[in-house]
Formats: C-alpha cells, structure tokens, sequence
C-alpha cells in the first residue's frame, strides 16, 4: 500500500513478508519477517529498494539479521553473511545478547547456528524477468525445510522489487499475466 499522499511503499509504511516454514507436526509457524520499501533518490540519483530481514525464533523475539538496500533500476544481491559481526547500517548488532546484559546463554539466534556466511541471492532490476540465483551456507541445510525457507526468502526479496515501485507504473509482464488470472 502507497504511503499517504504519495505513489510508493515508504519506510514508515514499509511492506511486510512473513515467512513460514512447516513443523513436525504439520502445522506452521513464523521463520522470518522481510520489511521492504522504496528509497526515493534525489535528482538525478536512482530509487532503491530498501529492506530489513529479521529471523523470528519467538513469538517475543525478533532479530536483525540483514538491512540494506537494492538499486530499483539495476538490482544487486541480497545477502545475510555474518562473518564480521559488525553491526547493521541502522539498528542491532546480530551478536548483541537480549536487552545488551552480556549474557549470550538465552540468546534466541543461538538455536539456529548462523554463523558466518547465511545465504545470498541476486535481484534483477525493476521491470526485469527475475531468474534468481540463490546460494545457502551448507552448515545451514539440515533438512529440506531449510533449503525451502531461505529460497521463499529470495523469491519475496525478487517480488518486493515490484511490490514496492511506483504505483504510476505497470506490473512486470508475468505479474500482469498472475494478477487476470486470479481476477477471472
């Protein structure tokens, strides 16, 4: 949804994603929350599309693992690689402990072991016909499920290239083609 007076999703009204991934017991439950929205550039200066990644391993816990952004017009790669443990352009460190007390023994992420490089995943630019390459860390595939949740991941990444561009503009061919279909 448009930002009040504007044509584009804002980062104060940003679009959500909500990743699921399957239990054992054939139920679901929330993997990650993919936060995106368009970064208007001045004169002269491209649009980009910006986003937050966080991993939800709780219903009270929410972690940063990725925030960045992507050239609307040019694409580029979405990446979680925490190697350098630095921390992100606007918000937490992934190595920070809950409420920063120093104690990393109920760290929610240490459940789920990523540790250096996660995942990476090119974008093609708005308007393009995306065909993204997804690469996962191997020590973070255990089982089918894994390979599913961070390949959902990508594909919602590719789609908020579009979900987010100026409403002034038309959809990309193949969306078109979704969106009368599911109008019929």
């Amino acid at each position: 949804m448009a930002s009040p007076g504007t044509d584009h999703v804002s980062r104060s009204n940003q679009g959500a994603w909500l990743i699921l991934r399957p239990t054992g017991d054939g139920s679901w439950e929330p993997w990650g929350r993919l936060e995106c929205w368009r970064e208007r550039g001045g004169a002269g200066a491209s649009d980009n599309l910006g986003y937050r990644f966080n991993l939800l391993p709780g219903v009270d816990h929410a972690i940063p693992l990725a925030e960045s952004s992507i050239s609307a017009s040019k694409g580029g790669k979405f990446s979680i690689d925490l190697t350098s443990m630095q921390p992100l352009s606007r918000g937490g460190m992934p190595g920070c402990s809950p409420r920063d007390s120093g104690d990393f023994s109920q760290w929610p992420l240490a459940s789920y072991s990523y540790r250096g490089f996660v995942m990476s995943s090119s974008v093609q630019g708005e308007g393009w016909c995306s065909k993204p390459t997804v690469e996962v860390g191997l020590p973070h595939i255990v089982c089918a499920e894994d390979a599913a949740a961070f390949i959902a991941l990508a594909a919602v990444v590719d789609l908020s290239m579009d979900a987010c561009k100026l409403f002034s503009h038309k959809l990309r061919k193949e969306l078109s083609h979704l969106r009368s279909n599911v109008l019929r």
